[in-house]
């Protein structure tokens, strides 16, 4: 680990309070009718890739965001490069300027290898590859520590050609250790999000991890709403109120059932209004960041048409009586079936 991943006594990021979440209890009771918080929307930078970071923080700002998903990359707060707790801090800086709350996101997609996408994983043959990974989210652990961001977001990866299952999930407790280990210290959620055709691909895998590790404390989720709508055997509503006492970072976007493909608001089959209805019941109040990583070439176009679509959506859900909650765990489909689609399993 260089020096310039760690972070920055003298950093303006430094004495800000990470904004880690309280661990929920699975007892987590849902607010009463009436009651309901207003939701925190943010938008992520994986689909401003165009802009600079500066401008592309402005920019939400400007619109009325919440806050930002800030994706560690080459063109946005470059994880690998030189100074980087400086250049963390002159972020950390025009954040709090800007009133903007930020979420760490980690799926760069040639941030590590220019010839592989999302590569190397937690899943890979070779433990030198896996411990670049790792490397990279002790560094984002470290960053959103500085950042004062609620959490860092990751995912496993897909099970590499040759490698079977029971491997795999060893291979993703024991790289996945570290990095915990790094969040307990740091006082920030690790949000490990299900991946269409990943290894951890549902919330039922994502139970299967928790489990596999003993449950440590810093280990949350990262729930995509349209992933539900893509695979979960639940509505998204009900995802989300199955996965609310693990619930530390949120991503949203229009999705069809069966197809893994990033669409704008109103491009899909998700009913919004009930889903954001079960969500503020919850109480989460992270944020909620806007995911359409392929749509970077009119960015703020589509920044500025989410914001305006989802508080609209959550006026309707004010007036949708909430439902009871679902069972915690789910059976999952077959692994990985409905992810053979445009985007598929590690081409987001």
């Amino acid at each position: 680990m260089s020096p310039d991943a760690r972070s920055s006594e003298s950093g303006a990021g430094a004495s800000r309070a990470p904004g880690a979440q309280a661990a929920a209890s699975p007892r987590t009771a849902l607010a009463p009718p009436g009651t309901l918080p207003s939701l925190r929307f943010g938008y992520g930078t994986n689909g401003l890739a165009d802009l600079r970071l500066d401008d592309a923080l402005a920019l939400l700002a400007d619109l009325g965001y919440d806050g930002v998903g800030l994706t560690l990359d080459h063109m946005h707060l470059d994880p690998l490069a030189p100074d980087l707790a400086a250049r963390t801090g002159r972020v950390a800086h025009r954040l709090d300027a800007l009133g903007l709350g930020v979420t760490v996101e980690t799926g760069a997609r040639y941030v590590l290898d220019p010839r592989r996408k999302h590569g190397p994983s937690l899943l890979d043959p070779d433990p030198a590859d896996r411990a670049r990974r790792v490397d990279l989210l002790v560094r984002a652990v470290r960053v959103a520590a500085d950042l004062g961001a609620h959490a860092v977001h990751c995912f496993s990866g897909v099970v590499p050609e040759g490698t079977d299952t029971d491997t795999a999930w060893k291979r993703l407790t024991e790289t996945l250790t570290p990095v915990l280990d790094a969040a307990a210290c740091a006082g920030i959620p690790l949000a490990v999000e299900p991946e269409p055709g990943h290894l951890l691909g549902t919330l039922a895998d994502f139970h299967h991890l928790r489990s596999a590790l003993g449950d440590p404390e810093p280990l949350g989720l990262t729930l995509d709403i349209g992933h539900c709508q893509c695979l979960e055997p639940l509505p998204p509503a009900d995802c989300v109120r199955a996965a609310a006492p693990w619930l530390r970072h949120v991503q949203i976007e229009d999705m069809r059932r069966g197809v893994h493909e990033h669409l704008p608001f109103g491009d899909g089959q998700i009913d919004f209004p009930p889903v954001l209805a079960a969500l503020a019941a919850t109480g989460y109040q992270g944020l909620t960041v806007v995911e359409l990583p392929r749509h970077s070439h009119a960015g703020p176009h589509f920044a500025a048409h989410s914001l305006p679509f989802l508080r609209h959506a959550e006026r309707t859900a004010a007036t949708t009586p909430p439902a009871p909650a679902p069972a915690l765990q789910q059976a999952a489909p077959p692994h990985g079936a409905p992810s053979a689609t445009h985007e598929g399993s590690s081409t987001r």
